[in-house]
Order: C-alpha cells, then structure tokens, then sequence
C-alpha cells in the first residue's frame, strides 16, 4: 500500500470525522479533537504561545486518513512538563539553535496517552510506524533541532527506542482500582494509621462546607466562571502566566461535559474551590485546581479522595492526578513510571543526551522503588 503524509497546522483542517475515528478507539480523552481544537480555537495553544500545530494525517492512495498525530512546532518548552531546559542552554551556549523544535504530545497534559492514532482495522505497528517517519522528515525539512514525544503508551516508547530515539523515564504517581467496591474498601487496605489520618483529613476538609461532583447537563457557565477564578489564582502563584484561556472551558463544557468530573466546594452556596478531573474509559485524570481559601487539607480532599471515590463508583481501573507530589503516596498514589523520546539532530548534543539520559533512567528506577518500599500506605503482605 501506498502512504502519504499531510502537515496540518490546524486540526479543523483534518476534521473531527477523521480525526475522532483513530482518536475514539483508544478512549483517552486527550487525544480527542474536542479537546484538542478547544486548545487551539480558545487561543491557548496557539504560535503566538509557542505552540504552532503540525499534526500529521497519514492517509491511502484514496486520500482516506489512515492514523494522525497531534504534532507542534513548539517556540519554547512551556506546558510540557518534561523538562529539557538545560538542554536547550547548553546547546545555545555552545552556539546552536534549539528552538523550534518539534513535539508529539497533548498541549499542557502530563496524562500517558497514545500519540500515534490509527484507524481501525489498521495495523497499529504499521500506521505508527509511517506517523514517525513522517515526523523525523518533517523535522529534517524544517531543518529544526529534535523531535520529542511526550507521555506516549509504553509500547509506543519502546517501539521508538528501538527506531533510535532517545528513551527517557520519569515519576508520576497514580492511585490503582483493586477491584474497590466502595471508598472504605480502599481504606480497609491501608494501614490503621493511614486509615485514621485519611478519615481525620477527609472529616475537616468537608466541614462546613457542599463538596459535589458535577458532569455532563449538572456543569453550567457559572461553574466554569468560579472554576476559572480558582485556576487564574492558584496558578498565577505557581508559575506566574496561566496557560488556558476562559474560553477554553466553555468549549469543553459545551463539547466534552460527559468526560468531565468537576469537584466543587461551597460555602453557603458560594463556590469556594474545585478541582477538574477527564473521565477516559479507563482512567479518571486529574488536571487543574484551585481555591480562594485556605482550608485545611482541602487540596487532598477535591484532587485525590473525591477522584479515588468517583473511579470506584464509575468501575475505572486508576487516577493519574498529574505532575509531581510525592505528598500523593500517602493518599495511595503509588509511584510509576511515565515516558518519553527524544531524537536530537546534531550529535554534538545527542551524544552528552544520550549519556545524561544513559545515568538518569536507573536512578529514577530505583527512586521509584525506594519510594515504594519506604512510603507505601498499604498493608505489608
């Protein structure tokens, strides 16, 4: 068969019909064109932020798209959240050029998630295959520094490392569904001592105050309004320059409410902080939240008890709450590996990559089982 490969530097160019027909199948709801458009079409990852889209449709001698991947010409490395800052510095400082460069990822998602997206009935090996080849040419052609893919599937990983790219691991933490009927069945697999603080934090985080899990008709623009307040503090505090726009949340409200779980808390009907989580078909992600006030132990209780609760309710298999926290163990986060892969054109800054990357992967591995050894909440067996 005969492939081709088309660059669309917008998404609405290869249409949601085809896109959502290699993008369904998986049940990530990342990699959806609703949720993907809404970045793009709110302004939020637009070139003007650094994110240029690039995806790539591969398609048949009849012009029928076979698989696509979410693909940026990307100005910086914001919204990433694997960081190749130095990398970036120390090629700059010899002389090069490292920016743009070319990312396959989800714009401000640190969620595992296929990147390379085929039809079905297609041979996934094969479609993913022609997808990356189509991306290293295009980084060629565009004569940009390197091709990152973040947060791909471990098979996808693993099929790159053995293309040549450069394989790299990091830590997220993620809460399992061991076959959990209810919230105290989780917490009847802890330890006693982590059984009562959980209960202890649960007990003040909720006092006095409505905590509701809101999705699908039950989400409004009035909840979008507050939500937004909560996430333009919290985040204006951590880094400075919020990367979603308000119209952003409208668009997935208005395209995605079924795959969204919005945890708020009011005060007397007043809505104080929140916290947004996707519903996939596997998995409940936790991505965004914020508060106007400080309420003790409130965090744990909108990010982490109420996900766990709603993926036992819903049957799903696991919460990945996102970035960083190490703090999330105790609340039976457990460590876990996340990936990503890296090809770098000029071997002048391959080569010290490839020996950074040759040193940290081991370390990670063992952090992560010293973590688990030493932090874990659950009951020794």
């Amino acid at each position: 068969m005969i492939f081709q490969i088309s660059v669309h530097d917008q998404i609405a160019d290869i249409g949601r019909e085809a896109w959502d027909a290699c993008a369904r199948p998986t049940g990530d709801p990342f990699v959806s064109y609703d949720f993907l458009h809404a970045c793009e079409a709110s302004g939020s990852a637009a070139p003007r932020q650094g994110w240029a889209p690039r995806h790539l449709a591969l398609r048949d001698e009849d012009n029928a798209v076979l698989g696509v991947m979410p693909l940026y010409l990307k100005g910086n490395s914001q919204g990433e959240y694997v960081f190749d800052h130095s990398w970036a510095d120390a090629y700059e400082r010899a002389g090069g050029r490292y920016y743009p460069k070319l990312l396959g990822a989800v714009p401000f998602t640190p969620a595992t998630g296929p990147r390379f997206l085929n039809y079905p009935d297609t041979d996934a090996a094969t479609v993913r295959t022609a997808l990356l080849q189509g991306a290293l040419t295009l980084t060629e052609r565009l004569g940009v520094s390197s091709l990152h893919v973040n947060f791909p599937i471990e098979p996808e990983w693993s099929a790159m490392t053995q293309a040549g790219l450069l394989p790299r691991q990091d830590i997220q933490f993620i809460w399992r569904n061991d076959g959990y009927q209810t919230f105290d069945d989780f917490l009847n697999a802890l330890s006693a001592n982590r059984r009562k603080t959980i209960r202890r934090e649960r007990r003040d985080a909720q006092a006095d105050l409505d905590i509701r899990v809101l999705t699908g008709d039950a989400l409004t623009e009035a909840h979008w309004d507050a939500f937004f307040a909560f996430y333009m503090d919290t985040g204006s505090r951590k880094w400075g320059q919020p990367y979603l726009t308000r119209d952003f949340f409208t668009r997935i409200g208005a395209t995605m409410a079924d795959r969204i779980a919005l945890v708020m808390a009011f005060r007397d009907g007043t809505p104080i902080a929140g916290a947004l989580n996707f519903i996939g078909d596997e998995a409940l992600y936790g991505r965004q939240w914020g508060t106007l006030e400080d309420v003790p132990f409130l965090h744990f209780e909108l990010c982490y008890y109420q996900a766990t609760a709603f993926a036992i309710s819903r049957g799903l298999s696991r919460v990945e709450a996102g970035a960083q926290g190490e703090h999330k163990i105790a609340r039976g986060y457990l460590p876990s590996p996340v990936y990503s892969a890296h090809f770098i054109a000029d071997p002048a800054l391959r080569d010290p990559v490839t020996r950074y990357l040759d040193g940290e992967r081991p370390a990670i591995e063992a952090e992560m089982a010293a973590m688990t050894e030493e932090l874990s909440p659950y009951k020794r067996s």
